[in-house]
């Protein structure tokens, strides 16, 4: 015995020793590209019998949501053993970065690729019925899927784009609650109360009242929604517009979207939620007054559709639309966007093609700190941690902290439509995202002397106005702009400016809905089936969006949608089956509709029991 054991295990070790050192030997090589980051990308790329079989990053400091678009692309040149590929939308220039690393490390190879045809990983026959289709995977479209299938229901999501996070990717500043555990372990003192009222002053009171009150009433919760699911809303921050600390973002100030995205992704991923990127929702299917499906198209052009008992639109707006935004505002023509290109108005355009009304199409907000000439937002936190604003005479002309749209009439009223954001290296040292521009190249440093001579001002004049700005810290009163928030001094040998003008960046107009997310149609009755959250969505912001408003918009809402067209798709699979004739189901649908404006899902619930109890009866039961 002991014999044919050893006899065995010298045959295995044998054979272990002849596969080691007559394979294919593997080489990697490093490459490196210039991504989003200055520093570049450095890849480590492995090849093997003169095919790359691997990419593994080495150093990469692009933004958190354009990271993936490595391993994306990665992906892509693997498949096809050829750098021709497309790159991904919204991150085109970490995109472009990792392809010209992995150049690079294939010229050091000399290796010759030879581009194969991609292998179609979607050759696997997607299930084409669900109970929950949700459009769109920003914030407002993770937040409902999530939402959705946590109450039960099938859930696909779908994303045109290869990169999950959409708009929301872009948030930097924070996400607005009120009477939050955060806020009372800082000792801020707030309430729904104030925070109603500073969104309707904010939205010039063209607001909706009753989306406000849900916004205000249910922003605390959703902060304890988010940290369970792994977000990082430790601290508190302003923005313009608002009369209290209130806006909660990532410890040291780090950009809040990314960090949302993130864990609202991992948590879909963890939940193994169907979700379909490069899928694009070219219509919703309609069968008499009922949402019943998607049309969607897939990267390589194969179309189908989705059967589904409810739709949740959660596209975004239409800031990244040119046409779009000139259409309902003339005066923004020729104006630049914050937005991802990905962010063109469609999830719009398909719910006015099934009936859907439009509200508050004409107002689109304008961000007052965009660098210059470029689309890189300066988020409102500088400002709300002490950055002041000042004109090319080197002067403050407006308190900071106003709200966006008056900030930017502002700065456009200033000679060269532009200004200057000027903060100290308290505030970059403090805040990650201030940190963060200035690796980018975006603000020039130096003495006050040195910065003034590179923004071409007198520095004289910029000396006068720091010290007349600190003093007003120090006596806390600004009678010259009656700035309420003045944390802190600009002090110090360094200082660090850039210049900013406005742009694009919020559409406020959009969907209407009611606050159960229902759309509406344009006879101010809810399309069944179709929910829709997050800017592509109005009413909610009025005239005017508050900073940090906008994250809480597209998860409260997106929660709210994702739990109700769970509720609804419940409903359909349980009570529509059992119907027999037409006059059975209108009665349904009047009772459903009735309960549903009466008070949401529960009262839904309880009207279709009452429904299902009367069919009976009509049937000859009772």
């Amino acid at each position: 015995m002991r014999k044919k054991f050893f006899g065995k295990l010298f045959g295995l070790t044998l054979l272990m020793f002849t596969l080691l050192f007559t394979g294919a030997s593997a080489e990697v090589y490093e490459g490196t590209g210039l991504g989003y980051d200055k520093d570049g990308i450095v890849l480590d790329v492995e090849i093997t019998n003169n095919k790359i079989v691997d990419v593994k990053v080495k150093r990469a400091k692009e933004s958190d949501f354009a990271t993936p678009a490595i391993q994306e692309i990665a992906k892509k040149v693997i498949a096809t053993q050829s750098l021709d590929v497309d790159g991904i939308s919204g991150a085109s220039l970490t995109s472009e970065g990792t392809k010209e690393a992995i150049e690079e490390a294939v010229k050091k190879s000399g290796v010759t690729l030879k581009a194969v045809t991609a292998q179609n990983t979607k050759a696997i026959e997607l299930p084409k019925e669900t109970d929950v289709v949700v459009i769109g995977a920003g914030g407002a479209g993770l937040t409902s899927a999530i939402a959705a299938h946590e109450k039960g229901a099938k859930v696909i999501l779908i994303e045109k784009t290869e990169l999950l996070g959409g708009n929301t990717n872009y948030a930097t500043a924070g996400l607005n609650a009120a009477g939050t555990k955060i806020q009372e372990k800082f000792g801020e003192k707030d309430s729904p109360e104030l925070f109603y009222e500073d969104t309707m002053k904010g939205g010039k009171n063209k607001n909706n009242k009753e989306l406000v009150r849900v916004l205000a009433n249910n922003s605390s919760a959703i902060v304890d929604w988010l940290i369970a699911r792994g977000a990082d809303l430790s601290e508190i921050t302003s923005t313009g517009g608002q009369s209290a600390k209130r806006t909660h973002r990532p410890t040291g100030g780090a950009a809040v979207g990314p960090n949302i995205v993130s864990a609202l992704s991992k948590t879909a991923e963890n939940e193994k939620i169907d979700i379909r990127k490069g899928t694009k929702a070219i219509a919703l299917v309609k069968v008499k007054n009922r949402i019943v499906g998607v049309k969607v198209r897939e990267i390589d052009g194969k179309e189908y559709t989705i059967k589904a008992k409810a739709v949740i639109v959660a596209t975004g707006g239409f800031g990244a639309n040119a046409k779009m935004v000139e259409k309902y505002n003339p005066k923004l023509k020729g104006f630049g966007s914050t937005n991802n290109p990905a962010i063109v108005g469609d999830g719009i355009i398909m719910v006015e093609k099934v009936g859907g009304a439009l509200v508050d199409m004409n107002e689109i907000q304008t961000h007052p700190t965009v660098v210059h000439n470029k689309t890189n937002m300066i988020t409102e936190a500088v400002r709300g941690e002490g950055a002041i604003l000042v004109n090319r005479d080197g002067k403050r002309f407006i308190d900071e902290l106003e709200t966006r749209d008056v900030v930017s009439k502002a700065i456009l009223e200033q000679k060269g439509k532009s200004a200057f954001l000027v903060f100290d290296e308290g505030i970059r040292t403090k805040l990650k995202a201030a940190d963060g521009y200035v690796k980018k190249g975006f603000a020039v440093e130096g003495t006050l002397e040195e910065i003034a001579a590179k923004i071409g001002t007198d520095a004289k004049t910029l000396e006068a106005t720091l010290n007349k700005y600190n003093e007003v810290v120090r006596n806390k009163v600004d009678s010259e702009f009656n700035k309420k928030t003045l944390p802190k001094e600009l002090t110090g040998d360094k200082y660090y400016v850039i210049e900013v003008s406005p742009a694009v960046h919020h559409t406020m107009g959009g969907v209407r809905i009611n606050t159960n997310a229902e759309v509406l149609g344009k006879n101010g009755r809810p399309i069944k089936g179709l929910y829709a959250a997050g800017e592509v969505t109005g009413g909610i912001h009025g005239a005017n969006r508050i900073g940090g408003n906008a994250v809480a918009d597209i998860t409260i809402f997106g929660k709210i949608a994702g739990e109700n067209a769970a509720t609804f798709s419940k409903i359909i699979k349980t009570v529509i089956p059992g119907f027999q004739n037409v006059a059975n189901t209108k009665v349904f649908w009047w009772a459903l509709s009735f309960g549903s404006c009466l008070g949401g899902s529960i009262t839904m619930i309880g009207s279709a029991t009452n429904v299902v109890a009367g069919s009976g009866f009509l049937k000859g039961g009772g």
